[in-house]
């Protein structure tokens, strides 16, 4: 029996579907990890997290297999035990496990308990839910190893301090959300150490996967409910625990607290992490985007600079007889602040050419929204013509807000690859840009100093489409619309609730039908980096053909 461990925590990120990548860079890792009696990684280390269908293929389990025995054979060497995550067929149920790999073969098997099936998570379609969980023993030590979810509930906890177990090492695989951070630590970690009066090490993975993002911020807790250790947030870290027991039981010696990335720092650190990880990991040369001269897609081309470098971003100014000089102007700038390319591409022969074209399906009919869209549409495939010829993936730009109330035009702006601001509303857009104008983020390849002038955050938000236009005429003000969107969307409130509130009856329940109108096009959008706690697509599932209303 020991009576002092040293554990290494990696706070890494993954490639789903990736296994022997994966294992090779948790290899790589154990051997910076010197001295280490023990290394952990986070949930699915070997396969990626979420998998989704992935883990059906029994090719996958069958290769997860061969690849996990390969990391158990590397600890003969001597050195650190390893906890890796990964998925086991047993008896035709498939698990989310986590296995200690020590003296050269599988030491023992941990099988998650808790099986998440809300929001993002479909862990019940999936997997089978393992027994409550016992004691690992290593070195002579009780190690209970709660998966992720098993922290979030009280029971597995509470199994394991029962069956005897005198430290809990939790691997998580838990995606960023807003305010996230404290509900992990303050609340939910907090919570399983005063009712267990055991430490708690929660080890969560770092990195983009389509629509989620992982922001690490790791910790350790004391069984006094002491921060012992906090890694950063947004970037991968390893940290030596070192662990001894005295006669309250173990206690992790303190380390280094880093500091984590406020609001709406954190946000941005997430459109960074996702967008790079996303183009990345699928191999596209950079990005290109259309840069109007508006607030969303400056950001976006801020985002893609510090993502990617300024080098690998390509942005196009497509006037037509609408934008006006400021926006010229004002696009002009923000690429020059940025330091990234800038064409520009009139879209006026295209405009006349379906001027001509529709001429006599159109012959008795006004102008309207439907030649507003033609302009987006030819820009969408302008766009996607470069991305065509040259390789860079298309972004589109279009807030949440617009996204809710379908401000979008299908085929036109919104088509592309990706969204940095799927899941940013107006003022977050706001917030997040004058932010990035006054700080240069941590993971950040753009350029230090502003990147954007102010007039592009102070003038009123114009699609440009038609003469003197602005979006206050077709949207109420976007501090209003917000108020209503968060309203009904990230709470789920009736439209009685919100006038409840202070807010107009006739703005609500114009904004819930569109709200509800818009589902079939935000089908068709491309990814985003989920931010709140209600994102569509894998949140919010709603059906397109729709009668309901609360009004």
């Amino acid at each position: 029996m020991t009576d002092r461990l040293k554990i290494a925590l990696a706070q890494l990120s993954q490639r789903v579907g990736d296994l022997a990548g994966n294992a090779d860079a948790m290899l790589a890792w154990r051997t910076k990890a010197k001295n280490a009696d023990l290394i952990m990684y986070p949930e699915l280390q070997l396969i990626g997290y979420p998998p989704e269908d992935l883990v059906l293929k029994p090719a996958l389990i069958e290769r997860a297999g061969m690849e996990l025995q390969r990391l158990a054979a590397a600890t003969a060497d001597g050195g650190a035990a390893m906890l890796v995550g990964s998925v086991m067929l047993e008896a035709g149920r498939l698990y989310n496990v986590l296995a200690l790999l020590d003296g050269g073969k599988i030491a023992a098997i941990t099988r998650k308990h808790e099986l998440p099936n809300y929001g993002t998570f479909d862990e019940k379609r999936l997997f089978a839910s393992g027994p409550a969980p016992d004691p690992v023993d290593f070195r002579g030590v009780k190690l209970g190893l709660p998966i992720c979810e098993d922290i979030w509930f009280p029971a597995v906890c509470a199994h394991l301090k029962a069956r005897g177990a005198e430290i809990l090492l939790s691997p998580n695989g838990s995606p960023y959300e807003i305010d996230k951070d404290d509900l992990r630590s303050s609340t939910i970690a907090a919570a399983r150490v005063s009712e267990t009066g055991l430490p708690l090490a929660y080890l969560n993975r770092v990195g983009g996967q389509d629509e989620l993002v992982f922001d690490g911020a790791s910790f350790v807790l004391n069984a006094d409910g002491g921060l012992a250790h906090q890694l950063p947030d947004w970037e991968e870290a390893l940290v030596q625990t070192v662990w001894t027991r005295g006669d309250k039981g173990w206690r992790c010696e303190p380390g280094v607290i880093a500091t984590l990335e406020p609001n709406p720092s954190d946000v941005y650190h997430a459109m960074v992490m996702g967008l790079r990880d996303y183009v990345d990991s699928n191999r596209f040369p950079g990005v290109v985007l259309g840069l109007s001269g508006g607030i969303d897609s400056a950001i976006c081309a801020a985002i893609a600079a510090d993502a990617l470098g300024p080098d690998r971003v390509w942005c196009v100014m497509m006037p037509s007889r609408f934008t006006s000089q400021e926006s010229l102007d004002d696009a002009a700038e923000c690429a020059r602040m940025i330091g990234c390319r800038l064409d520009t591409i009139a879209i006026a022969p295209a405009v006349e050419a379906f001027d001509v074209m529709l001429s006599d399906s159109f012959a008795d009919k006004n102008v309207d929204i439907t030649e507003e869209n033609i302009q987006s549409r030819i820009r969408g495939v302008t766009l996607m013509a470069l991305s065509n010829k040259f390789g860079p993936m298309l972004l589109t730009t279009g807030n949440k807000s617009e996204m809710s109330v379908g401000y979008a035009t299908i085929y036109g702006d919104m088509a592309g690859g990706y969204n940095p601001l799927k899941d940013a509303y107006k003022m977050t857009v706001f917030a997040i840009s004058r932010w990035r104008n006054e700080h240069r983020p941590r993971i950040g390849l753009g350029p230090d100093g502003p990147v954007m002038p102010e007039r592009i955050i102070t003038k009123p938000p114009s699609a440009e489409l038609r003469d003197d236009q602005k979006d206050s005429d077709s949207l109420p003000p976007y501090e209003v619309l917000d108020r209503i969107l968060h309203g009904l969307v990230e709470e789920e409130l009736s439209v009685a609730a919100l006038v409840d509130q202070g807010l107009d009856r006739e703005m609500v329940v114009r904004i819930e039908r569109l709200l509800y109108l818009a589902e079939y096009k935000r089908r068709q959008a491309p990814p985003g980096v989920k931010l709140g706690k209600r994102n569509f697509g894998r949140d919010r599932r709603y059906p397109i053909t729709n009668a309901f209303r609360t009004s």
